[in-house]
């Protein structure tokens, strides 16, 4: 409690001193939601056993889908799932997906697709949510997704605050049931260009997600793990990477040719990281690198 206290005071500092001295009127970038939900109970395909290990073993990834499109400009949710499937995650936080939400993404309910995909239980959280277009019944919306093997029994999403102009930002939470245990799993994507949007957005995740364990915190967090930003988090969880790591740098982004690690799994006491790798069999997929990190429930 102390410690989660003083990350608090710390963050809250930052936060002040990144407003002072950073200049103001950030560049705006997609509009925000109109609303504060999504479609967000979970549904799908997905078998809720094991997958060739043990009980309280679990495989988590991280993946920024683009909108399911590569880098060579080819729209293929089939391609994402591919590289989900292969890589053999039983749970996978999607940031950058789309619903309904324009021509570039064929206009299709993505989460949806790729729990079918996947064969995966699935939950959709709306960041940008707007009214559906002329002839449409379908909303307009854009955000994070979880797909899981195992059956979703609970799931919310949360809007974090950010500056005016910015793009709405969300914590998109869902319990699972694995094997009878209850394990928080959450993804995140925080902002793109505002470092004090982010101190704040680290903040309010932490409230969040509070004392819960086992916790699972995923996502693009858009800065690297000696920000101020990062580590707020990873002074109150653990940062799969550092602990498990296979030896690389764990970098993610650009997918081809990456220089920066800013996607994360953390974890809380309960979850203990084995290992961690970079997913990079398939850097065209998108405009990152999935990581996925091997956990052990205790």
């Amino acid at each position: 409690m102390l410690r989660r206290i003083l990350t608090a005071l710390l963050v809250a500092t930052l936060a002040l001193t990144t407003a002072l001295t950073s200049a103001s009127g950030a560049a705006a970038t997609s509009s925000k939601s109109g609303d504060r939900h999504g479609h967000e109970n979970g549904h799908g395909h997905g078998h809720g056993h094991g997958h060739g290990h043990g009980r309280q073993i679990l495989n988590v990834m991280t993946f920024n889908i683009h909108h399911a499109v590569g880098t060579d400009d080819v729209l293929s949710p089939k391609r994402i799932a591919g590289v989900i499937k292969k890589s053999g995650a039983d749970v996978v936080g999607l940031e950058e997906v789309d619903n309904h939400y324009s021509e570039r993404s064929d206009w299709a309910d993505q989460a949806a697709v790729l729990g079918r995909l996947t064969g995966f239980h699935v939950t959709f959280g709306a960041n940008i949510d707007q009214a559906p277009p002329a002839g449409s019944k379908h909303r307009i919306q854009y955000g994070t997704a979880i797909l899981s093997r195992y059956p979703i029994v609970a799931a919310k999403n949360v809007h974090l605050d950010g500056s005016p102009g910015e793009e709405q930002r969300g914590l998109l939470s869902a319990t699972l049931n694995v094997h009878g245990k209850k394990v928080s799993f959450n993804t995140t994507h925080t902002s793109a260009s505002s470092q004090h949007d982010r101190l704040s957005q680290s903040q309010q995740i932490l409230d969040l997600i509070g004392d819960t364990d086992p916790a699972i915190l995923v996502g693009d967090l858009n800065a690297e793990p000696d920000d101020p930003e990062v580590t707020a988090l990873t002074s109150v969880y653990t940062d799969t990477w550092a602990a498990a790591g296979d030896g690389g740098a764990g970098l993610t982004y650009p997918s081809e040719g990456p220089t920066k690690r800013i996607d994360f799994v953390l974890s809380t006491d309960a979850v203990e990281p084995l290992s961690s790798r970079v997913v990079n069999d398939t850097p065209e997929a998108s405009d990152h690198l999935p990581v996925i990190t091997r956990v052990r429930l205790k």
